[in-house]
This record gives structure tokens, C-alpha cells and sequence, in this order.
């Protein structure tokens, strides 16, 4: 999954693709180097981040992925947790919603995903943006993530979405520490036996350069341990902001473990009833 924000302050990218020409060039740019999914998002959910008004985030990603659905053979996918900026999304050609609020945050929300035919991820994320990392604490935190899942998945089955078009993500940075996001991704197969495919979202995080003494831009090659290290644990998708070295590292890892364990959950990423 290729990021993309169309934001002026995301952790990583922020600003470089706010322009829709850029933002175009980009996308195109992440499907040359092998990304599966394009994951577009108009709102940051960094640390500390502010929400951005319904039509301010209309203004930034549609135009964008009108453009990009006519020429662009690889699926897209709408991070937003607005059900009408996904509506209209899914309208203009996205088949895929990354929720970071697991459909938690708009009532309208579950019923745009079931109506559409799209795919869904549901993220568990502790608080808001604004509030994730004051002090977030757990008493296991895999077992509460689990747990929270869990909730979200038959929550959303109950309202309509069938489960075979239903990802999950334990949030990687939202609301964890440290020590939270490395338990996660160690125990990650206990998210994978849920029986839903799992997305991490790792790439450059501020937990990596806590490890590394890295800056944001410099943290490739702690991106590309974690990526490796949750293909190993079962992940189906890794969320990454530099798709063509983390294709190619996960290429030769895959290749490695083929014989070793049963592969991860691939369901397709094509939307439709």
C-alpha cells in the first residue's frame, strides 16, 4: 500500500503532494515501483494533528482521485474517516476505505462501506490524533487491540459489510509507545488469528527513529526490519511510503520463508458487490 497524503502537515510527506499535479505524479510513481494499493488521505492523523473541515478535504483528495481512476490501472484506496469524503470518493473511482477510527467516527460511515461494495480496513487507534500519545497505556496492549478488532469486525458485519471484503490494522503509532508498537508487531500473529488479513503501518515512524537516532526522511532501513519482520509474523500488506525498496525487500524475504510457513492472507483488493 503506497502512501500518499494530499496534506500540507502529514508526519512524513506533508506538503510535497498538495498540489494535485504532484499528487498525480506520485501515484503514478508508486504504481511504476510495484505498489498494490494507492492509500490517498486529505486529513493527517500525525501526533498532535488538527482536523480539516469536510469540504477542505473534498477539495484536496477528489479532484485527485477522479484523475487518477481513469488512467490508473492500480486500485485505490480513501483514508478518511468521514463517511461523505468516502462516499464520494468510492464515487469518483476509490474501491478500498482506510478507517483509522475502525467506523467508529461517523455513524454514516458503515452503511457508505456496505452500500459501495468496497473494501474496508479497520484500525484500532487509542483516542484522537490529537491526544493518541499523552501517556497511552494498556494492561496487554496485543490482547486489547485484539480484543478491540474483534469488536470492530462484528460490528461492521452486523451493518452490512461482509467479512471476506474486511482488513484489519493494530494502528502502529496510534496511541502506543515504544514498547507498545515492538509487542505488537513480535506478537503479531495473534491479530493474524482473528482470520482477517492484516495491514502494518510502520514506515518511517517516530518509534523507528527512537531506535535508530534517525530523522524522519532517514529511517529506510528501520522501515524495511519492520516490514520484513511482520511479512514473517503474517501481515497481508505493509502501508509504505518507499514502495520499491520495501517490494524488493519483501520479494527476497517471501522467497526465504515460502517453505517455512503458510502465506499470508491475499484477498483481492478489487471492490464490487
Amino acid at each position: 500500500m503506497g502512501v500518499l497524503n494530499v496534506t500540507p502537515d502529514s508526519f512524513s510527506d506533508g506538503g510535497l503532494f498538495l498540489d494535485p499535479d504532484a499528487a498525480v505524479a506520485r501515484a503514478r510513481q508508486l504504481a511504476g515501483e510495484g505498489a498494490d494499493l494507492i492509500d490517498i488521505g486529505g486529513e493527517s492523523t500525525r501526533p498532535g494533528a488538527e482536523p480539516v473541515a469536510e469540504p477542505e478535504e473534498l477539495d484536496r483528495v477528489i479532484p485527485v482521485i477522479e484523475r487518477l481512476a481513469e488512467t490508473l490501472e492500480v486500485p485505490i484506496s480513501i483514508d478518511t474517516s468521514k463517511s461523505t469524503v468516502a462516499r464520494a470518493a468510492l464515487a469518483a473511482g476509490a474501491s478500498f476505505v482506510n478507517d483509522v477510527t475502525a467506523l467508529a467516527g461517523d455513524p454514516g460511515m458503515a452503511e457508505v462501506v456496505a452500500e459501495s461494495g468496497a473494501q474496508v480496513c479497520l484500525m484500532h487507534m487509542k483516542g484522537e490524533p490529537r491526544t493518541m500519545q499523552e501517556d497511552p497505556r494498556y494492561d496487554d496492549v496485543v490482547s486489547e487491540v485484539r480484543a478491540f478488532l474483534e469488536q470492530r469486525l462484528t460490528f461492521a458485519v452486523a451493518r452490512g459489510i461482509p467479512e471476506q471484503r474486511i482488513w484489519l490494522d493494530p494502528g502502529i503509532g496510534f496511541g502506543k509507545t515504544l514498547e507498545h508498537n515492538l509487542e505488537l508487531i513480535r506478537r503479531l500473529g495473534e491479530l493474524v488469528a482473528i482470520g482477517r488479513p492484516v495491514v502494518v503501518g510502520a514506515s518511517r515512524k517516530r518509534f523507528i527513529g527512537a531506535l535508530t537516532g534517525r530523522a524522519e526522511g532517514e529511517r529506510l532501513a528501520g522501515s524495511l526490519a519492520a516490514a520484513v519482520i511482520a511479512l514473517e509474523r503474517g501481515a497481508s500488506m505493509l502501508r509504505v511510503h518507499d514502495v520499491a525498496a520495501t517490494r524488493d525487500a519483501l520479494l527476497v524475504a517471501g522467497a526465504t520463508l515460502e517453505s517455512e510457513r503458510p502465506g499470508p492472507l491475499r484477498p483481492s483488493l478489487r471492490g464490487g458487490k
